[in-house]
């Protein structure tokens, strides 16, 4: 069975809505602006792409990140090599782009629970706010990576919904606190 992974940055109100960059969202690129850069708070992202098998995402952050993360040689070696999933009711087989590995549509969460039955490594889930609110209500995230930014943004994509459902215990793994506020915080899933 393959474990699959939620990466997220997130702020500590729960918002993960435009962390890089992205247009339309008043906070964009939050996690750049006024918090110092410290590499080791980052060392987490180079781990994730040397332990995942695969990639997972929804079709928004599919259709961010697909014009630019192939080029991106140096900074995602990983990510280009490995197989990607894209979870989409409406994104086409010819919408795909052709310079990025295998990728692969996968229509309902039903097909997220088969190919975690399958073999092979974990797969990690990035951006995809709407696909990691429906994973998580379904219970199919079995970890979270996630670094916690000391900052409050209100109004934002969430990481969880508000969906009423049967508490859920997550059991602490790894944890850091680095000088510029940030938290690293990974957690399992326990069943």
């Amino acid at each position: 069975m393959r474990t699959l992974i939620t990466t997220a940055f997130v702020s500590l109100d729960g918002v993960v809505e435009a962390p890089g960059g992205e247009p339309g969202y008043r906070n964009t690129g939050w996690t750049f602006k006024d918090i110092e850069f410290d590499p080791a708070a980052y060392e987490i992202k180079t781990r994730e792409q040397d332990e995942a098998a695969a990639l997972m995402m929804g079709r928004v952050s599919y259709e961010a990140f697909a014009p630019v993360w192939p080029t991106m040689t140096e900074e995602f070696p990983g990510y280009i090599a490995m197989p990607k999933y894209v979870v989409s009711t409406t994104l086409r087989d010819e919408d795909l782009v052709t310079n990025w590995n295998e990728i692969t549509i996968l229509r309902s969460l039903d097909d997220v629970a088969a190919l975690k039955q399958g073999d092979g490594g974990p797969v990690i889930v990035h951006g995809s706010a709407t696909l990691n609110r429906n994973l998580s209500d379904a219970g199919l995230i079995d970890r979270y990576h996630l670094l916690v930014f000391p900052v409050l943004l209100g109004a934002g994509k969430r990481l969880f919904s508000d969906t009423d459902q049967d508490k859920r215990n997550l059991k602490l793994v790894e944890s850091q606190s680095y000088a510029n506020g940030i938290q690293k915080l990974v957690y399992d899933v326990t069943r």
